[in-house]
């Protein structure tokens, strides 16, 4: 592979007990004060998008380069070790002395979504100077993650956020970013206006359909959250996605990917004027990418899923088919495969196969069925597991 990936942001230690034997009836029976909770071993390991979406690009064969900030602590050193050792990555790292290294404690018990007990600690310092953006120029492609977890970048309405997606777009980068869901009650940030001055740096915009919605209508979203007795992925429908990713495109974004957890991935992209701005890494193919919508279901999961990181490894499958010029469909599907197999391991890491073991999962293990509902929105013909969105060339 000759295009290389810098992928920056959030970076923090993850410890995950194993709770594989923990047999709870509902969530609240985890927590009872003054009880003791008998856990498996504990795996650790360095977490956040940093880690699980860069160091799966380099499992799945794209070069890439990480770029956080960590403390001067035990738990920055062993970040640090972790990448060494496992992955003979040295010096990748800004080491800040004042601060305390980010972590998180995942829980996780068996058949029950996980939660997560979380610390941004340096994090919250990163800024757009944190970057070397020497060795950005030398790159393709630039992924930021989870800037709602890093205060600093986010003060100011994204001043610093803003300021360093203009430098890489200026640099001729093609440009990335993910988001995550922050917590509603401490969140004051002005995500609209935040997203007015950002998205026009943005060629690729993977958020979550949650985070998206919450981000551009955080009214709607809690009224929407505060109405359900169920997961609210499975209350999208296609008109939501087609509105919400047409607000990404007259902000700016060149291609609006949103992640639809169990429901797989939405996207939806614009004329091919729009696509040749996109910098280095431009589709191979513009006949295939320009002016498409669909949704793509996800593949069969044969254990309980551990969803830990599991986007941010979708991610790294969709951004190494698509280093590699592949079609969007087969973007999409690798993208959705490699997010499949996260799930089945209790990381974001040690499921996901290397190249040629995530396409023979899409060569063998089925769908899950999905039903799309909206204005518009059918099968497609071709491909009896797609479903083709209002905008999609093919409905001209």
């Amino acid at each position: 592979m000759s295009k290389k990936v810098v992928v920056a942001g959030h970076i923090c230690l993850d410890v995950i007990p194993d709770l594989s034997e923990m047999l709870l009836k509902r969530p609240g029976e985890f927590y009872t004060p003054g009880a003791l909770k008998m856990a498996k071993p504990a795996k650790i390991s360095t977490g956040g998008p940093v880690s699980n979406t860069g160091l799966n690009l380099r499992k799945l064969g794209i070069e890439t380069s990480l770029m956080g900030k960590v403390g001067g602590d035990v738990f920055g050193d062993m970040a640090q070790l972790l990448l060494k050792k496992e992955w003979g990555i040295e010096n990748t790292l800004v080491v800040d002395d004042s601060v305390t290294t980010s972590y998180t404690v995942v829980v996780n018990p068996k058949g029950f979504d996980r939660m997560f007990v979380h610390d941004p600690g340096a994090n919250n310092t990163f800024r757009a100077d944190d970057i070397d953006y020497d060795l950005v120029a030398e790159c393709d492609l630039f992924h930021f993650g989870y800037p709602p977890l890093m205060a600093t970048m986010i003060a100011d309405d994204g001043k610093e956020l803003i300021e360093m997606f203009r430098r890489v777009h200026e640099l001729g980068v093609t440009t990335s970013l993910d988001m995550c869901l922050p917590d509603p009650q401490k969140d004051k940030t002005n995500w609209p206006k935040l997203f007015e001055g950002l998205c026009p740096h943005l060629d690729f915009y993977l958020g979550s359909a949650e985070e998206t919605l919450f981000m551009l209508h955080r009214d709607e979203y809690m009224a929407f959250r505060d109405a359900s007795d169920m997961d609210l992925l499975d209350k999208f429908t296609g008109d939501m996605m087609h509105r919400l990713s047409g607000e990404l495109l007259d902000l700016g974004v060149r291609i609006p990917f949103i992640k639809g957890g169990p429901r797989g991935y939405y996207v939806r992209t614009p004329g091919r004027d729009v696509l040749k701005t996109m910098g280095k890494a431009q589709p191979v193919d513009m006949d295939d990418f320009e002016n498409r919508e669909f949704w793509h279901p996800t593949f069969y999961c044969p254990v309980p899923p551990n969803a830990t990181g599991s986007g941010d490894a979708s991610i790294a499958g969709f951004l190494s088919a698509y280093l590699r010029g592949l079609p969007l469909l087969d973007c999409v599907i690798v993208a959705t495969a490699t997010g499949s197999a996260s799930v089945e391991k209790p990381d974001a890491l040690t499921g996901v196969p290397d190249w040629d073991g995530v396409q023979e999962r899409i060569n063998t293990i089925p769908r899950d069925p999905l039903t799309v509902e909206g204005k518009g929105w059918s099968k497609d013909p071709e491909h009896s597991f797609l479903w083709i969105g209002p905008s999609d060339k093919s409905r001209k």
